[in-house]
């Protein structure tokens, strides 16, 4: 085999490693291809996640205003509830200090 002989079996040996390169990127892509309906159904599914974010995020929001109101309701219930006890004990004190006078009263008779 002379120079010639080689140098054009090395050519024709490396077009058909090309060829045969070319051949299988096209099957692979041919065959990873996405359809449209997926794309339709990718991009349906990707709206719909976003839907349900965005739903998601308003009702986080909705439980922190609801969560803050009642918040602010078990505060003021509790100033209210301390405030009844205060009176309560007041009241207490007074028909404690009524009965001691009129107890004094009645044993000063």
């Amino acid at each position: 085999m002379n120079r010639t002989e080689f140098i054009t079996a090395t050519a024709i040996v490396l077009f058909i490693a090309f060829c045969l390169g070319w051949f299988a990127n096209w099957l692979v892509h041919r065959f990873t291809r996405v359809s449209a309906s997926d794309v339709g159904e990718l991009e349906k599914m990707a709206k719909l996640l976003h839907e349900a974010e965005e739903e998601r995020d308003a009702a986080v929001s909705a439980q922190r205003d609801s969560e803050a109101a009642l918040r602010s309701q078990l505060s003021q219930t509790e100033a209210e509830l301390r405030a009844a006890m205060d009176g309560l004990r007041d009241a207490r004190r007074e028909a404690e200090e009524l009965r001691t006078f009129i107890e004094r009263k009645n044993l000063g008779n």
